[in-house]
């Protein structure tokens, strides 16, 4: 172990050649060696165009300033970022945000309590409870939507018949301490 490790130490100063074929390496693109191939050994080009060009980029720092010039581009151009709480990006007309219930003008609630949309949902977030009117209709009397289950797929929206529940352009509001929805909200 320590022959080895002398032998490692000695390979790594300046000047050292090993003419045994465990330390020496080829670096040519199609050279084997113990059943490995070096795929991204790329020789080294001798020719005065290239020796030149090199010299210069190290030289010169010619990448440093290019790097420079990108970032100096970068500092006068509009800020692509906005102040999130307090300014709001616009929104895709397809955004499916918060959940609402809406109502008739007359202040009458659309839903009828078909169960659809607690039907549909994937998530099983939404339960509906409902019971009969004088006049033998149905009538919610609690419609409630889990919001740490709810996924914003928007399949209740599309499979309300009466379009009683829509989805507004807020966003959700996951790290809230409420966590049930009770319909509060009403459009």
């Amino acid at each position: 172990m320590a022959a080895t490790l002398r032998v490692l130490y000695s390979a790594s100063r300046p000047g050292f050649f090993v003419a045994s074929q465990n330390l020496a390496r080829s670096f040519s693109v199609s050279a084997q060696r113990d059943g490995f191939k070096y795929v991204n050994a790329q020789e080294i080009p001798v020719d005065m165009k290239s020796i030149t060009d090199r010299a210069a980029q190290t030289l010169l720092w010619t990448e440093l300033f290019r790097g420079l010039g990108m970032t100096m581009s970068y500092l006068f151009r509009e800020p692509a970022t906005i102040n999130y709480p307090f300014e709001k990006g616009p929104l895709s007309p397809r955004f499916r945000g918060e959940h609402a219930l809406r109502r008739y003008p007359s202040g009458e609630e659309r839903c009828i309590a078909c169960k659809l949309c607690e039907a549909i949902c994937p998530a099983q977030a939404i339960t509906i409870e409902a019971e009969t009117r004088a006049d033998g209709s149905r009538r919610t009397t609690r419609y409630d939507i889990d919001m740490t289950k709810c996924i914003y797929c928007g399949f209740c929206q599309e499979a309300c018949p009466v379009d009683a529940i829509v989805e507004v352009c807020l966003f959700p509001q996951h790290r809230q301490s409420w966590i049930v929805w009770v319909a509060p909200l009403h459009v």
